[in-house]
């Protein structure tokens, strides 16, 4: 009468046991006095700890669950049971077994997603490609659907750097996302976005294909990158274009050079060298941090497959057609004819399936790696 598990299930749950081990053996480790007066050492164990908290939760929940199905199984087997209690105990196994199969599922994703729904922050770059001012245009309309549906999660957008065009459209805009399950939610609108649609200003009604790139990266935490300052060379110069009085007058412009990556970024959008260097520190911090995490992952080789927001800027992730209101995400053949409300920043369908279909990906594949 026990939860039949699959042999995947049961493998994971071996794998959760391992991980059990190793949240104690962390409690313990944090409690020695030796380590709680060590801040850098105890702020990376308490980072750790905090990463498998919520695994953990789910897998003692269904621990105590499966204690409890065991008691009443057995109080079941008992000779003498009155029919009453009989159906006591058999309707409360019932609801321990449908208790056990949620806990596994919920531990299932525990394992294979909480690290990305630990990142409450990132960056995103979004930038035309071909199609001129129609790719302006659209680096505009891909801004404004991320905006509200940012603002639909109650995140906070903070812009970083706007590249405008003449006919209201943008080279390229960077913007920051804070929030919770940001990066999770987001983490896979890296790629190319395609747009079918008849331009403005073409007087014909001819349908033209333009495109943009997105990228989306991780904002860490100082302590997750350590870029020592003796690698970054800092140019200082006078602003170009529009600001104002200060344009041209006074030295705000910042331009960060990582040596070894060759990472540049530069920043004049305020009038402040101070809040210029601060905003390019920023951005070089989740660049050079997505730099090196892209070649660990080159380096374990199956994780690139695991993840479908690479970030892969030649990837072609979405293809937007206005003419029949639709929207195709071609990493998963899934296709919305909604493209009118996705617009709008109700995306919610198109984040799930992309979700729900890397969780499985990452399921499979769990335990691939030898």
């Amino acid at each position: 009468m026990a939860v039949q598990l699959s042999k995947t299930e049961e493998r994971i749950l071996a794998k959760l046991g391992e991980l059990g081990r190793r949240y104690e053996a962390l409690e313990s480790q944090m409690n020695d006095p030796a380590v709680a007066s060590n801040p850098h050492q105890m702020s990376k164990l308490a980072q750790d700890y905090g990463a498998l908290s919520r695994i953990m939760e789910e897998y003692r929940r269904y621990i105590q669950l499966q204690l409890q199905l065991e008691d009443a199984e057995s109080m079941l087997a008992e000779e003498g049971v009155e029919a009453e209690l009989r159906e006591l105990v058999e309707e409360e196994i019932g609801q321990l077994k449908e208790g056990i199969r949620e806990a596994i599922e919920k531990a299932k994703e525990e394992l294979v997603m909480s690290g990305e729904k630990r990142v409450g922050s990132v960056l995103m770059e979004i930038r035309a490609g071909t199609g001129g001012e129609e790719a302006a245009l659209f680096v505009g309309d891909l801004y404004r659907m991320y905006t509200r549906y940012a603002e639909n999660r109650g995140w906070k957008v903070e812009p970083m750097s706007f590249s405008p065009t003449e006919l209201r459209g943008f080279r390229e805009i960077i913007i920051s996302i804070r929030g919770e399950g940001v990066w999770q939610e987001l983490g896979y609108e890296g790629g190319g976005h395609r747009v079918q649609r008849v331009p403005e200003t073409e007087t014909q009604g001819r349908i033209h294909t333009s495109a943009a790139t997105v990228a989306v990266l991780p904002e860490p935490e100082e302590l997750e990158i350590d870029i020592k300052p003796d690698e970054v060379i800092e140019h200082v110069s006078r602003s170009s274009g529009p600001g104002g009085q200060n344009v041209n007058k006074v030295s705000s412009a910042i331009k960060l050079q990582h040596v070894p990556t060759g990472i540049t970024v530069s920043m004049q959008e305020e009038k402040s060298q101070h809040k210029n260097r601060a905003k390019a520190w920023r951005i070089l911090r989740s660049r050079v941090y997505d730099y090196y995490e892209q070649r660990k992952r080159a380096e374990r080789d199956s994780a690139r497959k695991n993840m479908i927001g690479s970030g892969d800027r030649s990837q072609r992730v979405r293809t937007y057609n206005f003419p029949q209101n639709r929207v195709t995400d071609h990493r998963i053949n899934l296709t919305l004819y909604s493209l009118d409300k996705i617009m709008m920043g109700e995306m919610n369908g198109l984040i799930k399936g992309l979700i729900d279909y890397d969780k499985q990906r990452r399921l499979e594949d769990l335990f691939s790696v030898s």
